[in-house]
């Protein structure tokens, strides 16, 4: 199975990376280990996204939602992702997260 080709880093991580590498290495070996197990990569990255969306950080959804569409996720799922979220952390905050999918998914 090949890997999806992921959009570059933001250059603040990049950065970050550059000036922290150790921790940057600790942060991409973190990632790994939660990447093992039976849960195929779209369906992975669609629940980071719902992770992101459920601490309502912004540049974590807007990294998910690229992440995802690389992993092959469509819109749809995407958007699905959103509405589900609604009934957790509710209308206002699934509204905010509507604004920040749609930033990434008008610009792909």
């Amino acid at each position: 199975m090949t890997k999806p080709k992921l959009p570059p880093p933001p250059p603040t991580y990049q950065a970050f990376s550059q000036r922290f590498p150790d921790i940057a290495r600790a942060w991409d070996l973190l990632g790994e280990a939660g990447r093992r197990g039976p849960l195929e990569d779209r369906t992975q990255r669609l629940v980071k996204l719902a992770l992101a969306i459920g601490v309502r950080s912004e540049g974590a959804t807007h990294s998910a939602v690229r992440k995802a569409l690389a992993a092959g996720a469509s819109a749809e799922e995407i958007y699905q992702v959103v509405a589900l979220a609604a009934s957790t952390i509710g209308l206002p905050g699934a509204a905010a997260a509507f604004t920040w999918v749609e930033d990434v998914l008008k610009t792909s």
